[in-house]
C-alpha cells in the first residue's frame, strides 16, 4: 500500500496516535532519525526540521514497530492503523 505524503496524513498519524494515548511533540532534536519514542511516558518527539516524507516515514515505521491495544479506538482507525502496518516504508 502506498501513503500519500501529504500534510492531511501526518495530520492523521497525528490523530491516531492521540487516540491511542500517545502525545506527539514537533521540537528540534539532536537524534539521527525522524523521530523518537520517550518510552515511559508514550511521548513522541518529532524533528521538526525533517521534510514532510521524513515525518511521516518514520512515525508510520514508529507506529508499526509498538505494541499496542487498539480495541479502544474507532473502525475507521484501526482501518487505517491496519493499512500502515502493511506498508512498505523507503527511505
Amino acid at each position: 500500500m502506498s501513503i500519500s505524503l501529504t500534510n492531511h496524513t501526518l495530520e492523521k498519524l497525528e490523530f491516531l496516535l492521540k487516540e491511542l494515548g500517545f502525545k506527539v511533540r514537533f521540537e528540534k532534536g539532536n537524534f539521527k532519525t525522524g523521530s523518537c519514542l520517550i518510552e515511559s511516558s508514550k511521548i513522541i518527539v518529532v524533528n521538526k526540521f525533517s521534510n514532510l516524507e521524513s515525518k511521516i516515514n518514520s512515525l508510520i515505521d514508529l507506529i508499526k514497530t509498538l505494541d499496542i491495544d487498539i480495541s479502544s479506538i474507532s473502525e475507521k482507525q484501526k482501518a487505517f492503523y491496519y493499512s500502515l502496518k502493511q506498508t512498505e516504508i523507503t527511505f
